[in-house]
């Protein structure tokens, strides 16, 4: 119970005992609270590693089309100055 003040915000407050039926309820939503908060977190955390994996692969899918394209257009320059050498 004292927990669960301090979480609300209540500094010092005197608390009364519970008796063992109320305390072991308040502890098990308390857990089942902090159970699911963890979950959830996890599960952001998760999604936000996916998330930056898609985009590290996309980044390194266009970084890679970018080095065939140069690859691509130096090669044409070459057969280019090929042909003119050729007139």
């Amino acid at each position: 119970m004292r927990t669960k003040m301090r979480l609300l915000g209540f500094r010092g407050a005197a608390v009364k005992p519970l008796n063992e039926e109320a305390a072991a309820e308040l502890g098990a939503e308390l857990l089942g609270e902090a159970l699911v908060f963890g979950v959830g977190g996890l599960c952001l955390y998760l999604e936000y590693l996916r998330q930056a994996g898609q985009s590290r692969r996309r980044e390194e899918h266009l970084e890679q089309t970018l080095s065939d394209l140069q690859q691509g257009l130096e090669q044409l320059q070459r057969d280019l100055e090929e042909l003119r050498a050729q007139r």
